[in-house]
């Protein structure tokens, strides 16, 4: 009888999604602290406390969902069904990780915007 490779596939499926997830939450809120010292006027109290809750939120999504795909219902009898079996999962993970960058970016530009208004409706920004 020959084993069964779904523990390997969890094995390697796990420490890749960790770790791109670390990866791209670091690169978006190290870089998202622009946005919010710009939305918060420069309180930087503020805004890095709001960029804190955004990324554990971030991780907590996208790891939650990792773990909730991970699953593999059928038998990995072999090298290249783990192959296969893997570039599914992992890509399904990163075309949702990659809508979920966007989905924040879209959230720091709208909020953005929204505060730049509220500063021009108060008098506080000349229109640029």
């Amino acid at each position: 009888m020959q084993a069964s490779l779904n523990f390997a596939t969890y094995v390697i499926y796990l420490p890749v999604v960790i770790v791109v997830t670390w990866l791209v939450a670091w690169i978006l809120f190290k870089n998202s602290s622009v946005f919010m010292l710009d939305i918060f006027h420069g309180k930087q109290d503020l805004a890095m406390a709001t960029n804190a809750l955004f990324e554990t939120g971030f991780y907590l999504l996208n790891i939650g969902f990792a773990f909730l795909i991970m699953k593999v219902s059928w038998k990995v009898p072999d090298a290249q069904t783990l192959v296969e079996v893997l570039s599914s999962k992992l890509g399904g993970f990163f075309i949702y990780l990659g809508i979920m960058l966007f989905f924040n970016l879209y959230l720091f530009f709208r909020g953005r915007k929204v505060s730049k208004a509220r500063s021009q409706q108060a008098g506080l920004h000349p229109a640029q």
